[in-house]
Parts: structure tokens; C-alpha cells; sequence
């Protein structure tokens, strides 16, 4: 592996440095906006530097993986996937805050420019291939999204929720940290590849010190991907988060914090692979578990949605521990759909909610499909696809999780899984019957529905994309499986 110098290194961080322009042009711009009604350009300014970061990523599939900044980050075809799938999410996010910014009444300015430096700090995650990079890109994504959480300055829930998310990125942060530290101490190098050619000498691989790290880092990305038993604040962040963020944090957090964990644990930790896939076996079941359970007991959407993410993380854990071309791949396809579907019901939740946190409650759904039935459709759809239902991509998702675990042999895991899936029915089907099949109480007043086109083009986009990987699902599972040969 060669030393990358000059342009070379740049057009590496190609991504990262359009998104960087992007936020930089927002600011310079956001200086001479007087009204609310020039707010939605810079919006556009953002959209088009997601636009313009993807094209640089899609310039890197297909090519012999570049390494630069003395090996310390890669452009290959896992983190170009990646990137893809946070520029998604990203552009999608700013879409739909569109009008909720202004109605809200949050500084436009310093939302969007946060968003993309957040989405900054993920695709570095994706690419980084050292620990103090790694750690560098999750800071940069932390930060930003530690000040979003709290944007709503009318209410303390916002606040509680930026709090409550500072104080977990500081505990995560730590053991993430110590974790590295002690992988240092026992393999003299932060690079994944030396770690892993170190890992190589078998004699090591009961050391106490390297054990400990793997441990510590293990804990630290569990905090990101809200893996039980560090998933405890996680609602409550969710919640008082402005809701596009919200939706944000649910698809984009989770897969950076995968991403990063597939490239140390799948690649250069895989010769401790019988120590921590025995942990996320144990994990996997408490989180998909416990966000089941919690999630029939909420009376808000966001909370509901927030457990139901928690779930979905253990799912993706399934194909974590099976591993191989099947599970990883696996892994990779059901953060395409997750993305996809959840960023759709959070549009449906922006359409309905109303400034000052109303219409959160599901109440606030009762026959909203009557009135509304476009609305009500599309929120069937994105229900029916997080339940697993068939033929939305959700059910494609999860049919390739649980293959993968069978093949390996975790016929038990699958079989948990499964009955944790039949019981994410019933809350998925409470909010489709509330809207359609019940009506506001008496005297409750009906609740009102904002549309913005872009919004609508947000609900266009996830539903046709549920829908249609759904169908036709192999292409996108081969295009996750191409992204990672490295590992095979």
C-alpha cells in the first residue's frame, strides 16, 4: 500500500470536502438572509452539495481501493455504499425540514449547516482505517448532532434530549477511547491492518489487555447503535429531538456506528470473532427483545418509533453474528431499506405534528386515513414494511437476516427473532387501524395536516423505493454484496 500525496489525498476526502463547502456556503449565505421565505435556499444549497458528494462517491465503486493521509482513510466499494446510503439519508432529511424548520421556528441556518457536517463526520466513519480516525469522524458527527437535538429552543424536551445525548456520546466516548488505547498497548499500532496482521500471531489472541479493548470498543459502538443495555436514554433523545433529526439519528447514527463496527470487528478483529460474536449473540436478543416489548407500550409515535429502532438494531445484529458474504451482505441491505422506510414514517409524522409538539400522541391518528387517504396509505406502507410484511422491502430485509443466521447455524437466534417480529405486528397495525378504522373521540379536536412539496417528495421517494426493493430486491443485494469482497 502506497503513501497518497497532494490531490491525490483530497480527491479521497472528495466527499467530506463537497459537504464541507456545502456547510461553509450555508453560513456565508445564511449572513444575508432577511425573511423566513429566502430560509428554504439554503435548504437547496445543502440538497445540491448531497447531490454533488454522492457523484464524487459513485466515482470510487468499481475501483481498486485508494488508500490516503498515510493509509489512514480508503476509497473502496464498502465505503462508497456507505456514503451512498448517508447522502440518502442525509438529502432526504433536509427535504423534509424544509417546512418544518420555518413552522418550527429553528434557526435555518445553523440546522442545515449541522446536518451536513454531521453527514461530514459518518462518511469518515465509512472510511476511516485507523481507530484515531475512526474516532475523529465520530466526534465530528456527535458534535454536530449533540446541538440539532436541542434545536427546538422552545422546548424542554429539546433540551433534555441534547443532555441527555451529550452525556451518552461522553460515556461512549470514553470506553470507545480506552478501548483504543489498550488495542494500542497490545498490538503497538492504531491501524486496522496492522492490528489485524498482529492479530495473525495466535499466540496473542488471549492476552487480557487486547480482550479488554476488543471489550471496551465493542461497549462504545453498542452506546451509538443503542444495543441493550446502552439503549436506555435513547428514547428520551429521540423524543425531544426535532423530529426530522430525530428521523436522522434512527437510519444515519445506526449505520455509521455498523459501518465502522463491520470494518474493525468483520475485518480486523475477525480472529476474535468466537469472543465477540458470542456478545452480540446475547445483545442481538436483549435489544430486539426489549425494544419489542417497550414499543407496545407507547402512547407517542416518536417513543414507538424510537423503540422500534432499538429492535431493528437487534435484527441487524443477527446478521452480524452469522457473518460471511450472506450475513454482512445482509447487513448492508437492510440498512438500505431501514433507511429508506423509516425516514418515510418520520415524513408522516412531520406532516401531522404541529409546532409546540402536538398531534404526537397516536390519538392524534384516529381517522387520519379517512380524511386524508393518500397520507394514510403511505404510512400503511411504511408499517407493513418495519412489521415485515410481505412484499415490501422490509420482509426481503429480514427473509436475508434470518437465511444468513440459518445457514451459520443459529437456528435459536432466528427463532427468537422471529417471535420478536410477529410481536412488532400488533404496534405497527395499532397506528394503520387508528388512522383508518377509528375515529377522533368526542369533543377532540381533528388533527390538522401540513403539506410542503418537498415533504411530499420525500413520502414519493420511500414509498416507491419500499415498494419496489421489495420486489425486486436482488440488484440492491447485489450491489451489498459487492461492497464487501474485503471481507470475504
Amino acid at each position: 500500500m502506497g503513501i497518497e500525496t497532494g490531490t491525490v489525498m483530497l480527491s479521497i476526502i472528495g466527499p467530506e470536502v463537497v459537504l464541507v463547502l456545502a456547510a461553509l456556503g450555508i453560513m456565508m449565505t445564511d449572513l444575508f438572509v432577511k425573511s423566513d421565505s429566502e430560509q428554504p435556499f439554503l435548504m437547496w444549497i445543502g440538497f445540491v452539495g448531497m447531490l454533488g458528494a454522492l457523484a464524487v462517491s459513485a466515482s470510487f465503486w468499481g475501483k481498486e481501493a485508494a488508500y490516503g493521509f498515510y493509509g489512514m482513510v480508503v476509497a473502496d466499494n464498502f465505503s462508497a455504499f456507505f456514503t451512498t446510503l448517508f447522502l440518502i439519508a442525509g438529502g432526504l432529511t433536509l427535504l423534509m425540514s424544509s417546512g418544518y424548520v420555518r413552522a418550527q421556528g429553528i434557526a435555518a441556518g445553523e440546522y442545515y449547516t449541522l446536518t451536513l457536517f454531521a453527514t461530514t463526520g459518518m462518511v469518515l466513519m465509512a472510511q476511516s482505517t485507523d481507530l484515531i480516525m475512526l474516532f475523529l469522524g465520530l466526534e465530528v458527527l456527535s458534535v454536530s448532532l449533540y446541538v440539532l437535538a436541542g434545536m427546538a429552543q422552545d422546548s424542554t424536551r429539546s433540551a433534555e434530549s441534547s443532555l441527555k445525548y451529550f452525556m451518552l456520546g461522553a460515556f461512549s466516548t470514553g470506553f470507545l477511547l480506552y478501548g483504543i488505547a489498550l488495542l494500542y498497548g497490545a498490538c503497538g499500532s492504531t491501524r486496522l491492518a496492522d492490528i489485524g496482521s498482529v492479530l495473525a500471531q495466535k499466540q496473542i489472541l488471549r492476552e487480557p489487555m487486547l480482550l479488554a479493548g476488543m471489550g471496551l470498543l465493542l461497549t462504545g459502538f453498542g452506546f451509538k447503535i443503542a444495543m441493550a443495555p446502552f439503549h436506555r436514554w435513547a428514547p428520551d433523545v429521540y423524543e425531544g429531538a426535532p423530529t426530522p433529526i430525530t428521523g436522522f439519528m434512527s437510519v444515519g447514527v445506526k449505520a455509521a456506528a455498523f459501518a465502522a463496527l463491520l470494518r474493525v470487528f468483520a475485518g480486523s478483529l475477525a480472529a476474535l470473532s468466537p469472543h465477540w460474536k458470542e456478545l452480540l449473540w446475547i445483545g442481538s436478543v436483549l435489544t430486539m427483545t426489549i425494544g419489542n416489548v417497550a414499543a407496545l407500550r407507547q402512547t407517542n409515535i416518536k417513543r414507538m418509533l424510537a423503540y422500534s429502532s432499538i429492535a431493528h438494531a437487534g435484527y441487524i445484529l443477527i446478521g452480524v453474528v452469522a457473518g460471511g458474504s450472506a450475513g454482512t451482505g445482509a447487513v448492508l441491505y437492510y440498512l438500505l431499506v431501514y433507511t429508506l422506510m423509516n425516514i418515510g414514517a418520520f415524513a408522516v409524522v412531520i406532516t401531522i405534528e404541529q409546532k409546540g409538539e402536538k398531534n404526537l400522541n397516536l390519538s392524534a391518528y384516529a381517522g387520519i386515513g379517512s380524511r386524508h387517504l393518500a397520507l394514510g396509505a403511505a404510512m400503511a406502507v411504511f408499517m407493513f414494511s418495519l412489521a415485515g410484511i410481505p412484499p415490501f422491502s422490509g420482509f426481503m430485509g429480514k427473509f436475508y437476516i434470518f437465511s444468513a443466521a440459518v445457514k451459520e447455524g443459529y437456528i435459536g437466534l432466528t427463532i427468537i427473532a422471529v417471535l420478536n417480529s410477529l410481536v412488532s405486528v400488533y404496534y405497527y397495525l395499532r397506528v394503520t387501524v387508528m388512522m383508518f378504522m377509528q375515529e377522533p373521540e368526542s369533543g377532540a379536536e381533528e388533527a390538522a395536516v401540513f403539506f410542503h412539496p418537498a415533504l411530499a417528495g420525500v413520502l414519493l421517494i420511500a414509498i416507491f423505493f419500499t415498494v419496489q426493493m421489495g420486489l425486486f430486491p436482488s440488484s440492491y443485494l447485489q450491489f451489498a454484496q459487492d461492497s464487501i469482497k474485503m471481507f470475504l
